[in-house]
């Protein structure tokens, strides 16, 4: 969480919902499996910056 700032996102989110403190990285743990698990099935390195991107893409309103 340290140097990711989506983890430590996704982790503050949890605990501002309430979430306690063991249960918070629970859901950073899980979606970091959800994006590394097809990375060697589909031949590609993970890359923050790209996991960065697609997330905010994802965030944007709808124009």
């Amino acid at each position: 969480m340290r140097r990711s700032t989506w983890v430590r996102a996704c982790y503050d989110a949890k605990i501002a919902a309430g979430k306690s403190h063991h249960a918070a990285p629970h859901a950073p743990g899980n979606r970091w499996l959800q994006i590394r698990w097809p990375c060697p099935r589909l031949g590609i390195t993970y890359d923050e910056t790209i996991q960065n991107t697609n997330q905010q893409r994802h965030l944007a309103p709808a124009a």
